[in-house]
């Protein structure tokens, strides 16, 4: 019988924590407008850096360093990828991004997800919508988003990391235009 009670009590404990860390992360997104932060991205094992701007609901700029005047824009509804040689537009909705970027739709899925602790230190959620899985990472003690992992529309296999993260800012809605092609 005692060992019953300890089993439930370690069971309870565990979900206890698990579902603290869900409201955290939960608040933490409702409480984000926008952020900006830079970022490492690696896709098939060629790493890219630059700066990016996410403003909820479903908008995101990105500026990539040394990469030929790279950008990524989604103003909600297209995804624009532009540099000096190439210009690809996408509907938003047929992208992983499309779900990344929906927090409303992020936290419903962290409602009913399952929390994996990674290395004592991230917080991750993997959400299979369609014919995508994208695994979420927060941070353990702040629980801000500090990463995703997806497979993009070429079937590439993509990690971004996101560090020096600031919230709340003031940003131009410009800065979500999507740019014409030369």
């Amino acid at each position: 019988m005692n060992r019953f009670i300890f089993i439930f009590i370690f069971f309870f404990l565990i979900s206890e924590v698990g579902a603290n860390n869900k409201d955290k992360i939960i608040q933490n997104l409702n409480n984000t407008k926008n952020l900006d932060f830079k970022f490492e991205q690696n896709i098939n094992g060629k790493i890219e850096n630059g700066f990016c701007t996410i403003e909820y609901p479903k908008k995101i700029f990105c500026e990539y360093i040394n990469s030929n005047d790279k950008i990524l824009v989604s103003n909600g509804k297209s995804l624009v990828i532009k540099s000096n040689s190439s210009y690809y537009r996408y509907p938003l909705n047929k992208t992983p991004l499309n779900l990344i970027l929906d927090k409303k739709y992020m936290i419903k899925k962290i409602y009913d997800l399952q929390e994996r602790i990674i290395d004592n230190d991230l917080i991750n959620y993997t959400i299979k919508e369609q014919d995508n899985e994208i695994n979420i990472f927060f941070d353990k003690n702040n629980f801000d988003l500090i990463g995703w992992q997806n497979t993009d529309i070429y079937q590439n296999f993509n990690i971004t990391l996101l560090s020096s993260i600031r919230k709340n800012n003031i940003i131009s809605k410009n800065l979500f235009k999507i740019p014409v092609q030369d």
